[in-house]
């Protein structure tokens, strides 16, 4: 682990994350143990574990699961750069998912034993856990609407745009295509969708010039047709907090 300093964080440039005061900088320093590196398909963590660490993705993508009894696996969503991770541990005691990274990935590392410390001496860094929280449930009730409500092309093109938006908003997209490695079949878990139905789905909106993913990389040609096609709207990422 190689400490860094939090004043350089580079992510603290993205529009996309409140600001931090001085204090609240100095604050995060004390209470960061470290980095972390990793490879890609490395479990960060494991469902069912009591990991003594928290982190918050410096660099890199990842998935977060569930395990089904049957072995099958369940994508919850996708991790990028500026999410925190291990929450649920912290809270509950032990963890209700997992997390894959489908990249390498550096983790600021904080030691969970720090995390009442938090709360007692910055309670706007406390509420700031609890907008995340609350951010988690607001987006998993998205998916499940999107998963009753709309058929397989509208669920590729809403899914496709949000991760297109929450890329750009990190800096992950360059001459218009983005950084996406995560496998076919992880999108096609995260929707409810066969992997054969999401190829073909894919398919057609590659043919509509829509967007294009392929070799790692999404290029969406007509944001606000996938916007309509995917029965929503365009948004810009709301701010929201860094740990």
């Amino acid at each position: 682990m190689t400490r860094v300093n939090c004043t350089h964080c580079p992510l603290r440039s993205f529009n996309v994350f409140t600001p931090f005061t001085e204090g609240e900088v100095a604050f995060q320093q004390s209470f960061k143990a470290g980095e972390l590196t990793i490879k890609r398909g490395t479990t960060v963590l494991a469902e069912g574990s009591s990991s003594p660490q928290l982190y918050t993705v410096l660099a890199g993508q990842g998935v977060r699961y569930k395990t089904l009894e049957n072995g099958r696996r369940q994508v919850l969503n996708f991790v990028f750069p500026g999410d925190f991770l291990g929450l649920q541990a912290g809270l509950m005691g032990e963890m209700k998912h997992s997390v894959e990274a489908s990249t390498p990935m550096v983790l600021c590392v904080f030691d969970r034993a720090e995390l009442w410390q938090l709360f007692r001496a910055q309670p706007s860094r406390a509420y700031d856990l609890t907008w995340i929280a609350a951010a988690e449930e607001h987006f998993l009730g998205e998916t499940i609407a999107t998963l009753g409500q709309r058929d397989a092309i509208q669920r590729l093109a809403w899914a496709l745009l949000r991760i297109h938006e929450r890329l750009e908003a990190v800096g992950l997209v360059q001459d218009g295509a983005g950084s996406m490695p995560f496998r076919q079949q992880d999108l096609a878990d995260a929707l409810g969708l066969s992997l054969v139905h999401t190829n073909k789905t894919l398919s057609r909106l590659r043919e509509r010039e829509l967007c294009d993913w392929s070799d790692g990389r999404l290029r969406i040609m007509n944001m606000d047709a996938m916007a309509r096609l995917g029965t929503t709207e365009r948004e810009k990422p709301e701010r929201r907090p860094l740990m």
